[in-house]
């Protein structure tokens, strides 16, 4: 998942560079979308481990 951040993040700065407006506008929204959905994953990975091994 963060290597797909990371491509769609690389295809946005060289068509960035070479002045392609569009591509960069959905490369850009791609990647924030993916970095958002991984990151609530993260997140959610991490509180069920926290909860999942407590014992009550």
């Amino acid at each position: 998942m963060v290597g797909l951040i990371v491509l769609f993040l690389i295809i946005a700065i060289v068509t960035a560079i070479f002045g392609f407006g569009g591509i960069v506008a959905a490369a850009t929204d791609i990647a924030l979308i993916l970095f958002w959905v991984f990151l609530a994953l993260l997140v959610i990975s991490l509180l069920y481990r926290v909860f999942a091994h407590r014992h009550w």
